[in-house]
């Protein structure tokens, strides 16, 4: 279920961001874009923790 929360708001979050960035400046909005940058977002956030290491900051 966390999957898919996160999808749904990242996915509506850069909707939103793509929306307003393309109003300032004049272009185009364009959904298929801005949803192929949520899905792309989206898997960045979910494959980061797996990544990046958990040590804490003492074990440096």
């Amino acid at each position: 279920m966390r999957y898919f929360w996160t999808f749904f708001w990242v996915l509506l979050l850069v909707e939103m961001l793509s929306y307003v960035v393309t109003s300032m400046i004049g272009a185009n909005f364009d959904y298929k874009v801005a949803a192929l940058l949520g899905v792309l977002a989206t898997i960045l956030i979910l494959i980061a923790p797996a990544i990046l290491p958990n040590d804490s900051a003492d074990q440096h």
